[in-house]
């Protein structure tokens, strides 16, 4: 088990950019949760909105940060806490998706299909809630476990 959470924080820590843009080794839940309670880098940002093909717009609207903050945070180079914690729950849906449909751009695709199983909805537009979040996180499981989703 905590194997799992060990691989699964340096998997949202990769999506964030890795060592590189985090400036750390975020890789362990702890460091992870430590990274996001000083605020994570911008470039993190950046770096997850890259490897996953997204856009600033569909990053500024799932975190729930408006794009007139994110050019603050970029001149600042550094998210406050509830932001980088929102930060961290879209990398971890991506990386999730990532591993489960097999790369980062297909992940990235997955995010901003619309989705029967979630009634039509794109996942990325869930990721604004915990509640949503954990609604995408259930299709991904199913999709893992090879149940129609």
């Amino acid at each position: 088990m905590a194997h799992m959470a060990l691989d699964r924080a340096r998997h949202i820590a990769d999506a964030l950019g890795g060592r590189k843009v985090l400036n750390a080794d975020l890789g362990t839940p702890r460091a992870l949760l430590r990274g996001v309670e000083s605020g994570l880098p911008y470039a993190s940002l950046d770096a997850l909105t890259a490897r996953f093909g997204l856009t600033r717009a569909e990053v500024a609207a799932a975190t729930r940060i408006p794009l007139r903050t994110l050019a603050r945070r970029k001149r600042e180079r550094k998210l406050h806490p509830d932001e980088s914690d929102r930060l961290v729950r879209l990398a971890r849906i991506a990386a999730d998706g990532a591993r489960v449909l097999g790369d980062e751009r297909t992940a990235g695709s997955w995010l901003r299909d619309a989705n029967v199983a979630l009634g039509g909805e794109r996942p990325i537009d869930l990721l604004k809630s915990d509640l949503g979040a954990r609604q995408v996180e259930d299709v991904l499981g199913r999709i893992e476990f090879g149940v129609y989703s």
